[in-house]
């Protein structure tokens, strides 16, 4: 007779599952919510789960479970939410079809079900337009039902899950859904990285924490009366197996369970024995195949089970009969294979092997994987082939299969993933001969200007055509900074340029030394000059190439945004040159938006303007949205600075709807916003432009305290005289700024300068003006210093005859004056403001006339 340990009746929870309940209501109000249950191993996260989908599903709701998957450090990419598309797809058939509709290509990347996934470039704007379109997908298939969505054991899951994850959270707005996730808050050691993911999910207010507690006395009671079958439990066996279990419903379980077989007293204190003893009492053969299921995975195919113990089906399934009556192993909610009943007793089957015992189970998974693929689903066989052969400790099979791996997880955009498999096959390199290295290697497939081999194109070496050590750091460079582990892509990248001999092969060292200059920028630290200023002198004397451009690109486009001189305008002028030359087009339009740039600042805005616009087309041509984006928004900030107001506007409006459509408005949304708000304020429309700025901190998913954001709604509170909220976006504004950039840095002094002056400080003006001019050099960055000129030689004529401001007063003027001598403005905008700064300096002599001031107004009202 079937001896059952887990209760048939539900115990206890009221509280959680009201909450629960509560959460589906609004939900179902079109007010999206999130639950994020934690609680220790065996609390029982997964039957108050269980319980609540059945009660949603009775109600009405859509309902779907995925769980992350334990498979070496972290789970497969985006295992739960491919679990839970391909359940949803068994459920719903065409209705899910109709909901992906021009979004297939996008979504293969998650279910390979939707077909063959797009050709787009596997790079971090991909993943972006991955992201953008799951949520796409959630939404339409919540349009007129309520969607449940739950994901177990959060505790395991890969990186890629939890930002996909947090982006629908995140971003799914009046969507008749709710997520609800379960994790194992035990497991969270002090560095765990579902730690930080939960406190950023803490601070919106769709997200709502549950932590489940252990059963007091009562409550295992109630549950020791549903396993055993009585209404009243013996007192002493319920106090004995609470003070054992201690409230925790598993082993409530275990111990209810031992205590029927007849020896409460046989075991000992240890966790592993509690765990274990069910397990020990099996016979041999179905001992055998629950330490199989056990290094398998957290789920394990039938097949694969069948052709890893090859004996036979009838034992096989005898045996696993056996292990699912004895509540060890229980089907999978896809019918395909087994997973234990609880994860506490896999681990301590897998930790109760023998070092070799686990190596040969390992190897023969490894072995029948190799065998037969189809085991398998593709998704997942990669990487469960490269774990393996790893826990297998065969390093010449697990270095080409965590390579494999890493391919797998990058055609998926899932960077994260792809870096832990690269540093795996790091780790291994050193063990494996060079005779396997030699035959088993095959070239990766690079999509960044990597140099195809390692030597330059005069001097080939034959060898350079496998893949080397030095290769793979390169693609785990680029996988770190398309992950966001930019201090870990910076180790690499050093650890790259000690590899690589520059003198041989001086192409590569550039490269390594131009992904450090990236890596230091995206850190806002120093040095990232001064690395380009290497890679140029390794590429200067070679031959044209794609590096050599991109190298001379990224140091125009760095110094673009500091302190550009004529030389990088020559430089910007070059890379496209060379670009063209090597039809790296994508590098081309890249230095061509920076040629822009640099050709308005110094003086011909209009071949700027020009060469902007070509730019952008070229990168829409090439297919590249976040080059095109870029673009954009380069083109509509030119056109602010250069009184093109209603140009900018449109053109801020048209690069928010491309980095909407592909996914990457939480690449550049923030500065394109900003851009069309800055627009708005030029034609005097404050009202829309707040909207604006309005619109976009409203949005939990939206990053609110942007630099540029930030100084747009200080400028709007001065024009509504607010002096708190001007102060308070000032210091938000100071706090996210970059401090080297003069387009942040001069617009946020000149805030400062006029809130400092308004509320009866010239004197602090004064030092915040001079400290510009002891560091912007004159003549180089008039075009943004004008508008700082002007407003400080107006708070030098505002104090006049003040016995304060007089010493020193004279100097300053005299700074002002200097600062600006030499500009020849070229367009309406730039005239008025250099005609404005000479009627305020006249009026901070006191010799200031109406002619000074006619002189200013015609070329402004020219300009709008």
């Amino acid at each position: 007779m079937e001896q059952i340990s887990v209760s048939p009746v539900f115990v206890g929870r009221s509280t959680e599952t009201d909450l629960l309940a509560a959460a589906l209501r609004r939900a179902e109000a079109g007010d999206p919510q999130t639950v994020l249950i934690g609680g220790e191993a065996g609390v029982g996260k997964t039957r108050l789960v269980e319980e609540f989908l059945d009660s949603a599903a009775a109600a009405g709701a859509v309902t779907v479970l995925g769980g992350c998957l334990e498979i070496g450090a972290e789970g497969l990419p985006y295992a739960p939410l491919a679990t839970a598309l391909r359940r949803l797809y068994r459920q719903l058939g065409p209705e899910l079809e109709r909901a992906a509709a021009g979004m297939e290509g996008h979504l293969a990347r998650l279910l390979p079900d939707f077909g063959e996934a797009d050709g787009e470039p596997n790079d971090e704007f991909g993943r972006a337009r991955l992201f953008e379109h799951t949520a796409r997908l959630f939404e339409r298939l919540a349009a007129d039902r309520t969607l449940v969505l739950a994901v177990e054991d959060l505790h395991w899951s890969d990186r890629s899950t939890r930002e996909l994850l947090a982006y629908l959270i995140r971003t799914l707005h009046r969507s008749r859904v709710l997520i609800v996730t379960t994790y194992r808050s035990d497991d969270l050691h002090r560095r765990h990285p579902l730690r930080p993911f939960l406190a950023e999910l803490d601070r919106l207010r769709t997200v709502q924490r549950l932590e489940l507690d252990r059963f007091g006395q009562v409550e295992v009671a109630a549950q020791l009366a549903g396993i055993l079958g009585t209404e009243a439990p013996d007192r002493a066996l319920v106090d004995r197996i609470h003070r054992r279990s201690e409230g925790n419903p598993f082993f409530v379980e275990e111990l209810a369970t031992a205590h029927r077989q007849g020896c409460p007293a046989g075991l000992t204190e240890s966790l592993r024995d509690i765990l274990l003893v069910r397990v020990e009492a099996l016979s041999d053969e179905t001992q055998q195949v629950v330490k199989f299921a056990a290094e398998g995975g957290s789920c394990v195919e039938h097949g694969l089970l069948a052709a890893v113990l090859d004996e036979g089906e009838e034992p096989l399934i005898e045996a696993l009969r056996t292990a699912v009556g004895a509540n060890i192993l229980r089907p999978d909610t896809d019918g395909e294979g087994y997973r234990f009943r609880h994860a506490l007793v896999r681990e301590a089957v897998s930790d109760d092997l023998l070092p070799g015992e686990r190596h040969l189970i390992n190897r023969r998974f490894a072995d029948a994987l190799e065998q037969d693929p189809a085991l398998v689903g593709d998704e997942v066989r990669p990487a469960r082939l490269a774990n393996y052969w790893y826990h297998a400790h065969h390093p010449a099979r697990a270095l080409p299969a965590a390579l494999e791996a890493a391919r797998a997880a990058r055609r998926r955009n899932a960077f994260a993933e792809q870096l832990r498999m690269l540093e795996r096959a790091l780790e291994l390199w050193e063990e494996v001969s060079e005779d396997v290295l030699e035959h088993t290697l095959r070239p990766y497939d690079w999509a960044e200007t990597y140099p195809p081999c390692s030597c330059d194109a005069g001097r080939h070496d034959t060898s350079c055509d496998r893949l080397r050590q030095v290769d793979v750091l390169a693609e785990a460079v680029v996988a770190a900074r398309r992950s966001g582990e930019r201090e870990r892509g910076l180790s690499l990248a050093k650890r790259g340029v000690r590899l690589v001999d520059e003198q041989r092969d001086p192409m590569r060292a550039a490269w390594f030394r131009m992904q450090r200059a990236r890596m230091l920028g995206h850190l806002d630290r120093p040095g990232g000059s001064a690395e380009l200023a290497y890679a140029h002198r390794l590429v200067a004397d070679l031959g044209p190439s794609a590096v050599q451009a991109e190298v001379l690109a990224l140091e125009a486009a760095h110094a673009m945004l500091r302190r550009p001189t004529h030389e990088h305008l020559a430089t910007a002028e070059r890379a496209v040159r060379i670009a063209r030359e090597v039809g790296a087009g994508s590098v081309e339009a890249h230095a061509r938006m920076t040629l822009g740039s640099l050709l308005a600042d110094f003086d011909d805005p209009d071949q700027g303007l020009a060469e902007l616009a070509a730019a952008v087309e070229q990168a829409r041509a090439l297919g590249v949205p976040d080059l095109t984006c870029r673009g954009l928004n380069n083109l509509a900030s030119l056109l602010v600075q250069l009184g093109r107001a209603e140009e900018a506007e449109r053109t801020a409006r048209e690069g928010l709807e491309a980095a909407g459509s592909t996914g990457l408005l939480g690449n550049t949304g923030a500065i394109l916003t900003g851009n069309l708000a800055e627009a708005l304020i030029a034609l005097g429309r404050l009202a829309e432009a707040a909207g604006v700025l309005d619109a976009w901190a409203e949005d939990p998913s939206r990053d609110s305290h942007h630099a540029f954001l930030s100084r747009l709604r200080a400028e709007l509170a001065l024009l509504a005289d607010d002096r708190a909220a001007a102060e308070a976006a000032l210091a938000q504004a100071v706090a996210a700024g970059r401090h080297e950039q003069p387009q942040h840095v001069l617009p946020t002094v000149l805030v400062s300068i006029e809130i400092a002056a308004r509320w009866g400080s010239p004197l602090a003006a004064r030092e915040q003006i001079l400290e510009v001019l002891d560091r912007e050099p004159a003549g180089q960055q008039t075009l943004l210093l004008l508008p700082l000129l002007v407003r400080a030689a107006a708070v030098e004529a505002d104090a006049r005859g003040l016995p304060a401001a007089g010493p020193g007063r004279d100097g300053v003027l005299a700074r002002i004056a200097a600062a600006a001598e030499g500009y020849r403005p070229q367009v309406p905008l730039h005239q008025g403001w250099a005609r404005l700064l000479d009627a305020e300096l006249a009026r901070a002599h006191g010799a200031d006339t109406a002619g000074h001031w006619a002189e200013a107004i015609a070329p402004l009202r020219v300009a709008g």
